[in-house]
């Protein structure tokens, strides 16, 4: 019983410390250290998460034993913050050097215990305030007639501070605004700027491929997407498909972009004509990925359409700069048709194929009474053996009025 327990204690602090824990935000980052024990005591720096978009890197200079998942009062300029332990040991210093953060930066906070009831009651009491506090500043905004629009508010942990995020065109001049915001709502004002794009991410949304915005379940950078990308990939330049949910170029117009680009530094110049000794003939359209080339012989409009690989496009671009041109675009070849040996005995491309044919009875009728007479003949019914059965004409009325004259 009791190596019973112990193991089943053991399997549940396995399961919690397990770095595949369901995570339902884009800051995730996998923890592939976690099976090593030692690893979780290499240093004091933990990293705390605030919100989907906001993380930070805090002391435990206290030595609190912390584990993913626990949720901890911090250190905030004013007051404190709760926040929720994403990344400890080893790994943490990793993260640091990826985002730019030095360990010997004295602007690092500490953290100062885990997170007590009466903090999360403050924590949630303070959450429950934000959408209204946007809605309001909007409007507040609108008065001052300002040219922005409040997209997110965020508050602190013990509700002393509000952090409010905003979209902007152009420079905004929002002292007053911030002015007018602390005498109404009471707590310490700060301005954040963000894009289009991580306003999107921030309220998230389903894409036109049926998934959640990649802005809002994995991207945390944001590169400047541009109508290059389309063109390289022959996509329409329809504004209303290529932009997202922002009204920006989708985010995913990047992702192929470098495999197109590859595979088109292997193809043939799109601008060099095509000479024949019947006509000259111009590009009109590739597919990239199969390596073939379609010309036309009008550069205005489709006509004469004649698709060729890669290889005898280069081809012919060789011929004509030693001033050669062939008679066809095409290879000639002198093989003969194949012949099929086959034909179609089905009747798949006969238009009548399902229409119902008519039943011929009378020579099915005919067939079924010989043979049914030659069977009543071969059991020899009516007859001696084998022999047939004499069959009796019919007697006309002429003879029958000659037989009673003579008396017969």
């Amino acid at each position: 019983m009791d190596n019973s327990s112990d193991n089943n204690i053991s399997n549940q602090t396995s399961k919690k410390k397990c770095c595949c824990r369901d995570q339902a935000n884009k800051l995730y980052c996998y923890d592939w250290l976690a099976d090593l024990p030692e690893s979780h005591n290499d240093t004091e720096m933990v990293e705390v998460q605030f919100k989907n978009t906001r993380k930070g890197y805090y002391k435990n200079s206290t030595h609190i034993k912390l584990e993913k998942g626990d949720i901890v009062a911090v250190e905030a300029n004013p007051g404190h913050d709760i926040g929720v332990v994403t990344l400890t040991g080893r790994l943490v210093l990793l993260q640091m050097k990826k985002n730019g953060v030095k360990l010997d930066n004295p602007d690092l906070k500490r953290i100062y215990r885990k997170a007590k009831p009466n903090d999360l009651e403050k924590c949630e009491e303070a959450k429950a305030k934000e959408h209204d506090t946007m809605l309001r500043a909007r409007k507040i905004a609108e008065d001052l007639n300002l040219n922005m629009k409040i997209g997110d508010v965020e508050y602190q942990g013990d509700g002393n501070k509000a952090i409010f995020y905003y979209i902007a065109d152009d420079r905004v001049d929002f002292r007053q605004l911030i002015k007018v915001l602390a005498e109404v709502f009471k707590v310490r004002i700060e301005m954040k700027q963000i894009g289009a794009r991580q306003e999107a991410g921030r309220i998230g949304g389903i894409g036109p491929c049926g998934r959640q915005l990649c802005c809002s379940s994995w991207m945390t950078s944001f590169v400047s997407v541009a109508t290059s990308a389309a063109r390289y990939q022959d996509i329409s330049l329809n504004p209303q498909k290529l932009a997202g949910q922002c009204a920006k170029l989708k985010c995913c117009l990047n992702y192929e972009v470098d495999a197109y680009v590859e595979s088109q530094k292997k193809l043939p110049s799109k601008e060099i004509p095509l000479e024949t000794k019947d006509a000259v003939y111009y590009h009109f359209k590739t597919d990239i990925f199969k390596r073939q080339m379609t010309y036309s012989s009008s550069k205005d409009m489709a006509a004469n359409l004649v698709t060729l690989d890669a290889s005898r496009v280069f081809e012919i671009i060789a011929l004509n700069k030693r001033g050669v041109r062939p008679d066809s675009l095409e290879i000639e070849t002198n093989k003969e048709p194949i012949r099929k040996d086959f034909e179609d005995v089905v009747g798949q491309d006969s238009l009548t194929r399902f229409d119902k044919a008519k039943k011929k009875s009378n020579g099915n009728n005919k067939r079924r009474k010989k043979t049914f007479i030659k069977r009543t003949n071969a059991n020899g019914e009516g007859g001696n053996g084998n022999q047939p059965k004499p069959v009796r004409k019919p007697v006309n009325d002429q003879s029958k009025q000659n037989r009673e004259n003579s008396g017969e």
